[in-house]
């Protein structure tokens, strides 16, 4: 009983989810709310990632030695000049990982 409630409620989830992205156009919302809506994932994405960058395991500000704030500050400058997400990805992976294994 408790897999199908589990089921059943994965699946209204995804119909109410899916309803939003299938049924409502772009041209059937205004110019600002559509500006509005332009800003949502830049200010999602920050809130995701700025505390796996500054809190540890046991959610204390880490310090600022950590290689995952130096892969981070890394990966914003190669950001703000290629303005290429994959090579921002990529530099921030690989200057952690070297910074872990040189430490």
């Amino acid at each position: 009983m408790n897999w199908l409630s589990i089921f059943i409620a994965g699946v209204i989830t995804y119909f109410c989810r899916f309803s939003m992205v299938t049924f409502i156009k772009s041209e059937m919302l205004n110019e600002k709310t559509r500006l509005i809506l332009s800003y949502v994932p830049s200010a999602v994405f920050p809130a995701i990632i700025f505390p796996a960058i500054f809190l540890n395991e046991t959610g204390i500000l880490v310090n600022i030695n950590d290689p995952k704030i130096i892969g981070a500050t890394i990966a914003i400058i190669v950001g703000y000049f290629s303005k290429n997400v994959i090579a921002t990805i990529l530099t921030g992976l690989i200057s952690y990982w070297i910074i872990i294994l040189l430490m």
